[in-house]
């Protein structure tokens, strides 16, 4: 089950939908649909996610064989019909999941980041981080445990997947008689809004039943506004990944008990002190923070990220006949340009020094695998004399970043 090298080929096929998604919108003059920074801050996430879950994949596949042949509580066949009972199997553990990342902070910090856009397209659907698919495989645990084969169990999560990334849409129209079975974008829509008669509803991926049993349901009625109820307003690939987790440890600091600090971690999002956010955002934020983009070269940030979703492909499709050295080379020069992105987006002034540091880990990597240890001082020699000689950083935040 080990194939990750089949994933790079279905990878182009998120970048087609997206395409025709883009020229539906264009084509229907529809408004709100797409905005640059979002759309790039979605795929950015989605590309950490793709790359860091080929690290983990194959353990949770390994995991659920553990489980599988030591554990399982029942022999389930292979018939036709299991297939379905597996699908439904699924999506039941995917809505208690899913339901416990809304309700349970330390769960609703991993999952937050899928709400944050203010848009609702195809980038969405890839606004996953690895966290949250590591508190989703463990969920899943629970399949091979009742006795559901871990090839049957991937093979259905690999449809599971595919049938929630065309939920994440606008362009398609309301079909009412689905919505009697189906989760549809309409309603996976009201799942992503902000408004009130909203709020955690439709946490099913596939089926709607769960949320009518549970009393989860609501249908759309006024057309939603996406993204959180109090949105983050940054676009920064690291804060937008652990705000969250820094709020809770503040709002842990404030008690004095261990219960009293449990209590946040595992407490509601409904209960947080809302105005811790604005104190950790005052700690931590860019005080150069600016309410405009005037980022000067689009074309750069374009160039970043589809440089980083080659070289995702790449380490995809040759993942097991890379060296823990190149694996580890790509991982790190990819998560640095991520991370790059979001900065330039956001006009931070240390974004020079990341560039210094991408471009270190760059030469590095080749002079090591030539052993010509000896070299490694040149790079670093280079860097000073940009700094020195040059002023290379002040150059770049006023004439890149635009920063006076």
């Amino acid at each position: 089950m080990n194939h990750p090298e089949y994933l790079a080929f279905a990878l182009p096929a998120f970048f087609l939908f997206l395409w025709l998604e883009y020229v539906v919108v264009k084509k229907k003059k529809l408004k709100n649909i797409y905005k640059y920074e979002s759309s790039v801050s979605n795929i950015s996430i989605g590309i950490a996610e793709r790359l860091l879950n080929l690290f983990i994949t194959v353990s949770f596949y390994n995991l659920y064989v553990w489980i599988y042949e030591n554990y399982r509580l029942l022999n389930i066949s292979n018939a036709w019909w299991i297939w379905v009972v597996m699908l439904l199997a699924t999506d039941f553990v995917w809505y208690w999941y899913h339901r416990l990342g809304h309700e349970v902070n330390i769960f609703w910090g991993a999952h937050i980041v899928h709400h944050q856009s203010e848009e609702f397209n195809f980038t969405v659907a890839a606004r996953i981080t690895t966290l949250q698919a590591i508190v989703r495989n463990v969920f899943w645990c629970i399949l091979p445990f009742i006795g559901f084969h871990p090839n049957l169990v991937m093979t259905i999560l690999v449809v599971h997947g595919v049938y929630s990334f065309f939920t994440h849409t606008q362009i398609l129209e309301k079909q009412k008689w689905l919505e009697y079975i189906f989760i549809t974008p309409s309603l996976h829509g009201v799942h992503h809004a902000s408004d009130e008669k909203y709020l955690d509803k439709n946490y099913g991926d596939v089926f709607v039943f769960w949320d009518k049993l549970f009393g989860t349901f609501q249908k759309e009625e006024e057309k939603p506004r996406y993204g959180l109820t109090h949105p983050i307003n940054s676009y920064s690939f690291l804060w937008q990944h652990f705000h969250y987790y820094l709020e809770l440890y503040e709002a842990a600091r404030r008690k004095s008990s261990i219960k009293e600090k449990l209590r946040i971690y595992f407490g509601s999002p409904a209960v947080m002190d809302q105005e811790i956010r604005p104190i950790i955002e005052k700690k931590w934020m860019s005080k150069n923070k600016v309410n405009s983009y005037h980022f000067k070269y689009k074309g750069y940030i374009n160039l970043q990220l589809i440089l980083s979703f080659v070289a995702m492909s790449i380490l995809t499709y040759y993942f097991d006949q890379f060296d823990n050295l190149t694996k580890g080379f790509f991982v790190v020069f990819v998560l640095i340009t991520l991370i790059n992105i979001g900065a330039q987006l956001e006009q931070k002034r240390w974004v020079p020094y990341l560039e210094h540091i991408r471009f270190l880990v760059f030469c590095s990597f080749f002079i090591i695998q030539s052993h010509n240890y000896f070299l490694l001082i040149l790079p670093f020699i280079f860097v000073f004399i940009i700094e020195k000689m040059f002023n290379f950083s002040n150059w770049y935040q006023k004439s890149i970043l635009k920063i006076i």
